[in-house]
C-alpha cells in the first residue's frame, strides 16, 4: 500500500523517465551499430538473431525473480539503481571486444542490468500513478525513447563527421552510462509492505484474463525478432557509408516516432480502452513485416520504420500498463516479472528462427515469419478482447 498521495509520487515518473533518458541516450549510441559492428567481426545472421535472442531471454530471465523478491522484501529502489550500474560496466566491457564471442558475451551481459531492474521500476511507475497508469508508462517511454533519439543521432554525428569507429561510439556511451545514475538517488521509495508469497503463489493467484493475456503476448514475442533484422535489411541496400549512415538514420526515425506517440497512445489507451491500441499495434507490426518483405526502396524504408515506431509506441508501454491493471495489487511486480520474463525466453527463439531463415532460406522469409505471427496475435487478442475488457473495468474499479 501506499502512505503518500499521488501527487507526492508522479515526481518519481520524471524522476525515473530522466534516468531512462540518460541510459538510452548511452545504449542507443550502442543499438543501431550493434548489429554492424557484429558482422564486421565476422558474425552471421544466425549470430545476430542468438545475440538480439539472448539479450532479452537472459535479463527476462532475472525480471521474474527480482519481481518476486521486490514484492517480498516491500523495496523497489535497490533492484532499479542496482540494474542501471550493472548494464552500465558491461557497455564499457564491450568496448574491448575484438572478436564476435565478446560481443555475445558482454552485450547479453549488459542486459543483465535491465533483469535487474525492469520489473521494480515499472512497479514504482504502476504505484506512482494508480488512477492513470497508461499516461504514466507512456510519459516514462516517450522520455526513455527521446533519449534513444538522442543516442542515435549522437551516434550518426561521431561516425559521420568526426570518423569514430565502432569502439570508439562505444567507449562514449559508456561513460554516459554513469551519468545516468546520478537521477535515481531522488526517486521516493514507494511504501510497500513485504509480502509473504514463493513465485509459485504469485503465478497461482493470477486472474484467468491476465494469464491469457501473458500467453497472447508470447505468441506475438515469438514473431517479433527485433530490431536488427531491420537494421541489416536496409543496409543491403546502400553501399560506402552509406550503408552504415543511412541504417542508423532510419532508426532515428523510428524512434522520432515512436518517441512522439508513446505519450499520447498511452492517454488514448486509458480512454478507450488498452485492449484496442494493443490490437492496433499487433496489426501495424505485422503490416511492417510484410512491407519488408517485399520493399527494396529508400521511401518505403522511411515510412516502414516509421510504422514500425508507431508499432512500438502502442506496444510497449501498453502492454506492461495493461499487466498492472489486470494484476492483484500485492502481486503486481510479480505478474510484470512474469510476463517480461515469459515474453523475453520467447526472444531467444524468434532470434533463432529469424536468423535461420536470413542466412538459409532468404531475409524475406524472415519477415514473413514475424508478419505472420504478428497477424495470429492480433486475431487471439480480437476473440477475447470484451472479456479482457469486462475484467479491466472490474480491476480499474478496485484500483
Amino acid at each position: 500500500m501506499r502512505d503518500k498521495p499521488e501527487k507526492t509520487l508522479t515526481g518519481n515518473v520524471i524522476l525515473l523517465g530522466v534516468v531512462s533518458f540518460l541510459n538510452d541516450l548511452s545504449s542507443e549510441m550502442i543499438m543501431p551499430i550493434l548489429p554492424m559492428f557484429l558482422q564486421s567481426l565476422g558474425g552471421t545472421g544466425w549470430i545476430v538473431g542468438l545475440v538480439g535472442g539472448l539479450r532479452d531471454s537472459i535479463s527476462s530471465i532475472l525480471k521474474v525473480v527480482c519481481g518476486y523478491w521486490s514484492d517480498r522484501a516491500g523495496k523497489r529502489k535497490v533492484f532499479v539503481y542496482t540494474g542501471y550500474a550493472t548494464s552500465t560496466v558491461f557497455k564499457l566491457l564491450l568496448g574491448f571486444s575484438r572478436i564476435w564471442p565478446s560481443v555475445v558475451v558482454f552485450s547479453v551481459l549488459e542486459r543483465v542490468g535491465k533483469g535487474l531492474r525492469t520489473a521494480a521500476r515499472d512497479a514504482i511507475i504502476a504505484d506512482s500513478m494508480a488512477t492513470q497508469r497508461g499516461r504514466g508508462f507512456g510519459i516514462h517511454r516517450t522520455l526513455d525513447t527521446s533519449g534513444a533519439i538522442l543516442g542515435s543521432v549522437t551516434a550518426f554525428l561521431l561516425f559521420w563527421f568526426f570518423h569514430f569507429d565502432f569502439k570508439a561510439i562505444i567507449f562514449i556511451a559508456a561513460v554516459l552510462g554513469f551519468v545516468s545514475l546520478v537521477p535515481l538517488r531522488f526517486v521516493q521509495e514507494v511504501s510497500s509492505r513485504p509480502q509473504d508469497i514463493t513465485p509459485k503463489m504469485g503465478i497461482k493467484a493470477f486472474s484467468r484474463p491476465l494469464k491469457f493475456f501473458i500467453l497472447i503476448s508470447g505468441v506475438f514475442a515469438l514473431g517479433n525478432f527485433g530490431y536488427m533484422f531491420f537494421v541489416l535489411r536496409a543496409q543491403q541496400f546502400f553501399t560506402g557509408k552509406l550503408s552504415i549512415a543511412a541504417p542508423i538514420l532510419l532508426y532515428v526515425l523510428f524512434n522520432i516516432f515512436y518517441s512522439a506517440l508513446a505519450a499520447p497512445f498511452g492517454i488514448v489507451s486509458d480512454k478507450i480502452g488498452k485492449e484496442k491500441v494493443i490490437i492496433f499495434g499487433y496489426l501495424a507490426f505485422s503490416a511492417t513485416c510484410f512491407g519488408f518483405a517485399i520493399s527494396d526502396s529508400l521511401p518505403a524504408f522511411i515510412g516502414l520504420f516509421g510504422l514500425y515506431g508507431v508499432m512500438f509506441a502502442a506496444i510497449d508501454g501498453n502492454q506492461r500498463a495493461f499487466v498492472a491493471d489486470l494484476a492483484q495489487q500485492q502481486f503486481k511486480a510479480t505478474a510484470l516479472g512474469t510476463y517480461h520474463t515469459f515474453t523475453g525466453l520467447l526472444a531467444l527463439p524468434a532470434g533463432l528462427v529469424a536468423g535461420f531463415l536470413w542466412d538459409t532460406v532468404a531475409p524475406v522469409a524472415t519477415f514473413i515469419y514475424g508478419g505472420s505471427l504478428g497477424l495470429i496475435s492480433m486475431l487471439l487478442f480480437v476473440f477475447s478482447a470484451k472479456q479482457f475488457g469486462l475484467r479491466l473495468s472490474a480491476s480499474n474499479q478496485s484500483s
